[in-house]
């Protein structure tokens, strides 16, 4: 393995399927979006889906009430932190950068989306995608994927750790977004799928860049020695 497949923030062996997932991804974002377009009631799912989960009571509401805040701006600052500090104690720069880039243009996306989409819940609030879902979902990606990298997992291996890291913390944000009533469930969906669209190609940008970066340094050091 080379220093720059090892380096990697999105593995070589990954690409091909997450680039596939993220395609997927987007076209759900846009089909949902050209649905609910304009829209301020809940769907058929939305309803049933709904129903059944909206409303919570103690202590399933405080539990909700806990997830939510880490989509929060205090929440989130605080876990992006945590998470950019533990990639530089491990000296991954790389994945420092594409926890940074990957959060904040997922969240970006979702927010341009929301206006673009102009679905609203409630009071009139702009409801789709949820970037909490977003934030959730793309902060799980970034982590797993360098982990994955590291570990050095095959496609198969790789793949469902990523994406089970990204169902695992979009369904736990999701459902906290739909209890306290703040989303509607394909809200959520939206949100999830927002984040596996925007985070692959964000990682494989990170790395395109630092490589053009490094390339010619590499290549100066190597003619100095020889």
């Amino acid at each position: 393995m080379t220093g720059r497949a090892a380096s990697a923030v999105l593995p070589p062996s990954l690409r091909g399927w997450l680039g596939s997932v993220a395609a997927l991804a987007a076209l759900v974002v846009v089909v949902l979006g050209v649905l609910y377009a304009g829209d301020g009631e809940p769907g058929t799912v939305d309803a049933r889906i709904g129903a059944a989960v909206d409303g919570v009571r103690p202590p399933w509401r405080h539990v909700a009430l806990a997830v939510d805040f880490l989509g929060e701006p205090g929440g989130a600052a605080t876990l992006v932190v945590a998470a950019v500090t533990g990639c530089l104690l491990l000296r991954r720069p790389r994945a420092a950068v594409l926890v940074v880039a990957g959060a904040g243009l997922t969240v970006g996306t979702a927010t341009v989306l929301k206006s673009l989409v102009g679905r609203t819940i409630h009071d009139g609030s702009l409801s789709y995608p949820s970037g909490h879902t977003a934030f959730a979902t793309a902060l799980a990606l970034v982590v797993a994927l360098p982990v994955t990298g590291r570990l050095g997992l095959g496609r198969t291996a790789g793949t469902s750790l990523v994406l089970a890291a990204a169902l695992v913390a979009g369904a736990a944000m999701g459902w906290a977004q739909v209890a306290l009533g703040a989303h509607y469930p394909t809200d959520a969906l939206g949100g999830w799928c927002t984040a596996l669209a925007v985070i692959p190609a964000t990682a494989w940008l990170v790395d395109r860049i630092a490589d053009r970066l490094v390339g010619p340094t590499a290549d100066a050091g190597r003619r100095k020695g020889s």
